[in-house]
């Protein structure tokens, strides 16, 4: 297995299900040297459009190495093919929401940026973002590219507020350092309790060799106050609901499963005391489960399965670590899951900036979902970022690394494409490999029945209660609370909104049948 790659966060909310070399990768050497007759056409009579120079202030969401300086190719070229001068506002993860709200106050949304569906919903409804079903006729290539069911999710009918990103359903798995059970003479955990095994011997058996006690079983990090991130192969083996699940036609989150929370709970309580989950975990940010398996103290993580085989380093500290995946673990009662994801997030335009300026935006998107817009978003610039060798073949040059060109399909924009991390100068076997482990995770998809449905109770103080039962679910694990104090932080969420978030949750659901 090929090294894992140092941006490991990036790949992981990006790569994707692979069903087979698209056809678009299978055509890259021909697309990259040139587009067709038609394309060429049609951008002589874009150029005609563009006449008028336009200022964008564009922000994403940024993960580990954050986003490009002012000054960079990617934007230059942009900035010289669409006429335009692109600022990009990168914000880290762990800060976004907070922007979000700051900016709302102030009445200071950018031109246009990325969203999650949560915060989505919460100003769907006031006058934020602009319907861009209206002007959807006149960029035909996101109307290939996207379908009409992904462009809906979330929106009321007749509306579409925003173009959704691509993301894959089942993008990420359950990856062990190969390297560590070999040494230490295990094989791959098949159940939870092979796993807690598995998991108790990386964190006491000094699988690193170093003869320090300075390996963790497995981590976490709490996204917001309000979500285990990175353990979705237990929460799923336990029974818990990706957010929300349908029992007996009805959507019940997994806020309210108190078996299957305690089960899960009691898991991490017994590995916390016992020094095999990240005696951190409470105070992780986002990325830090990441960086400790860059660093060779983490043995078992979850990210999305292309990362196994990206070119690149794994970090000057464990430069020679294996990663394996497999089937995610069956809990007690047979239960598997991998995280399962939707197109649901998407970049909204501000509603009140002048109709070029919407205009130009949409055209710029609507590039980056054509075959030569998809190969600057994962390769870069011609001649800067990689060339053209005299066999037809591609080189990577050294600018790539430090230009990053792809974070812009990263945590921005994309076309539905699932090679998204599949470069012009890699082993066509990368994808066959790839594909295999897709296939695998597809089996256990486990989605959310819950996206795209609005509570207005849900959208005003949903995250203020995730966070007070995420405190009581921290300090259960830690050892502070009995188990019944798990049933009491259940059933204040409940009084103090939930039963009210489930009611309209459940009044729009049926809408929907």
């Amino acid at each position: 297995m090929k090294k894992w790659m140092k941006s490991t966060a990036a790949i992981a909310l990006t790569a994707s299900l692979v069903t087979g070399c698209s056809s678009s990768d299978s055509t890259a050497s021909t697309q990259a040297s040139g587009n067709s007759t038609s394309e060429h056409k049609a951008s002589a009579g874009a150029a005609d459009k563009f006449k008028e120079k336009l200022s964008l202030n564009l922000m994403s969401i940024t993960y580990e190495g954050g986003g490009w300086p002012d000054k960079h190719p990617m934007i230059d070229f942009l900035n010289k093919k669409f006429n335009v001068d692109l600022k990009f506002q990168w914000v880290p993860s762990d800060s976004y929401t907070e922007k979000l709200g700051v900016l709302a106050a102030s009445n200071s949304f950018p031109d246009a940026f990325y969203i999650d569906m949560n915060n989505f919903l919460k100003w769907r409804d006031k006058g934020v973002f602009l319907d861009v079903k209206p002007l959807l006729a006149n960029f035909s290539n996101l109307t290939k590219d996207i379908a009409p069911n992904t462009f809906a999710i979330g929106n009321p009918s007749g509306k579409v507020y925003g173009v959704p990103i691509y993301t894959p359903e089942t993008r990420d798995t359950l990856v062990i350092r190969k390297d560590w059970l070999d040494k230490l003479g295990l094989k791959y955990p098949t159940t939870t309790d092979e796993l807690y095994n598995v998991a108790k011997a990386f964190a006491k058996n000094d699988p690193d060799g170093n003869g320090k006690d300075d390996t963790i079983g497995f981590s976490t990090s709490i996204s917001g106050g309000t979500n285990f991130n990175n353990l979705d192969y237990l929460k799923f083996a336990f029974g818990l609901a990706n957010g929300w699940k349908e029992v007996n036609g009805a959507l019940v989150p997994w806020q309210t499963q108190n078996k299957e929370l305690k089960d899960f709970l009691g898991y991490l309580r017994k590995a916390y005391a016992e020094g095999v989950l990240d005696k951190d975990f409470a105070v992780n940010k986002n990325n830090d489960p990441s960086v400790k398996a860059e660093a060779n103290k983490l043995g078992i993580h979850q990210l999305v399965a292309t990362a196994i085989y990206a070119d690149g380093s794994s970090g000057k500290t464990a430069p020679n670590a294996q990663w394996m995946t497999g089937a995610p673990p069956k809990g007690p009662s047979g239960l598997q899951g991998v995280g399962t994801a939707s197109s649901s997030n998407k970049v909204v335009i501000n509603a009140k900036i002048d109709k070029n300026k919407q205009e130009r935006i949409l055209a710029i998107l609507d590039y980056l979902t054509t075959p030569e817009g998809d190969i600057l978003n994962k390769n870069g610039v011609e001649g800067i970022d990689y060339k053209k060798t005299a066999d037809n073949k591609y080189e990577k040059l050294d600018q790539f690394d430090k230009d990053r060109p792809f974070i812009i399909g990263f945590w921005f924009f994309r076309k539905t494409n699932p090679l998204t991390t599949f470069r012009l100068w890699d082993d066509p076997d990368y994808a066959k490999r790839i594909n295999a482990i897709f296939e695998e995770n597809a089996k256990y998809a486990n989605p959310n029945k819950g996206v795209g449905i609005y509570s207005e109770t849900s959208a005003k103080i949903g995250t203020s209660l995730d966070q007070k039962l995420m405190s009581e679910m921290v300090k259960y694990i830690v050892g502070e609370i009995p188990a019944e104090g798990i049933d009491k932080a259940i059933d204040d969420w409940k009084k103090n909104g939930g039963d009210k978030i489930i009611e309209e949750m459940n009044a729009t659901y049926k809408l929907m049948k």
